[in-house]
Order: structure tokens, then sequence, then C-alpha cells
């Protein structure tokens, strides 16, 4: 029988899953947001992304690159990517733990992209994305790792759950 709490951490036995995120922008400088239409994150705008495929051995580049192609059609190289933070999200949203690579694509999208099965695309500056309904993490984290780390890097930790006021912990940073 499996524990449902881990012992020395007082942290819940979850599946943990491994995704990137993309962050593209277009030539004017605007970020290209999915707002999503599944869960996660229903009803909210976040950037491009998807779960590793581990059974063959996907590399988080090699992830972010098939799922900009498969999102929103834009053809990327893992040469066109600069990793810029990892983040290790324990009990998001109380029911899983995520390890995400985040990515700022250094090539711009020419248009947007039309709507997929996840949901439908938008371009904003990075002023509107705050005025946006964003998922908690990304509001209250993710987007200020972007502005702060988005040509560096950066490696956290976040205590998610939800029971709990969100906290962040830098583990690394370069630059």
């Amino acid at each position: 029988m499996r524990d449902t709490m881990h012992s020395s951490t007082n942290v819940p036995a979850l599946d943990y899953k491994i995704a990137v995120l993309v962050f593209i922008e277009n030539t004017e400088g605007e970020h290209l947001l999915l707002l999503r239409n599944k869960a996660p994150n229903i009803g909210t705008w976040s950037p491009i992304g998807g779960k590793l495929e581990r059974d063959i051995g996907e590399s988080p580049f090699e992830c972010a690159v098939r799922e900009t192609r498969e999102e929103t059609g834009h053809e990327i190289t893992t040469a066109d990517l600069h990793l810029f933070a990892m983040i290790a999200e324990k009990a998001y949203e109380g029911s899983s733990h995520w390890l995400l690579f985040l990515f700022r694509c250094r090539k711009p999208i020419a248009a947007l992209p039309p709507p997929i099965d996840e949901g439908r695309f938008g371009f904003f500056s990075r002023a509107e994305i705050d005025t946006l309904p964003l998922p908690v993490t990304d509001r209250q984290a993710l987007w200020r790792i972007f502005d702060q780390h988005r040509d560096r890097f950066v490696a956290l930790r976040a205590d998610c759950d939800p029971t709990r006021e969100l906290i962040v912990h830098v583990e690394q940073t370069t630059g």
C-alpha cells in the first residue's frame, strides 16, 4: 500500500508531471497566450506548453520544439530557445507535483495561430497580461520570474498547497 504523505516533509504523495512552457512573442513584442478550455488552468490565459513524452526519452528542449509546432504551427529549433527557468511545484492545485522548464523563444511568431482543441490564442502586451484571468501561480510568480530572468537562468521550487499562501524559493540563479 502506498503512503499518502511523505513522512519527512508532510507533502502528499502525488503523481509527478514534467512539462514545458514556451514564451513566444510576435515582432511587436506582444506575448502569445492560450485561453485554455481544458484542465489544468481552464478559463485562464497561459503560455503554450505540454508534458514531455517520457516513454521516448524526450528532452525538455525537444518537447518545447514539438509543442510549439503542434500548438501554433511555428517551426523552431532548439537553437531558437533559451531555458530561463526550472521550477518544481509541490502539490499544484492539490492534485500533482510538476517539474516545469520555462523557455523563451527567440524566433518571433508572424501571426496569430488558429484555435486548437486546447483553446484559442491572443497577443498581449506585458501590461495587458496583468489584467487577464491567469492561473494563480502565473499571476503570483511566473510572470515575475519571466520579467526578472528571461535572459538569464533561475531554478526555483514552489509550495503550491492550496490551503496555504504560495511560497517560492530561489534555489539557484545565474547572470
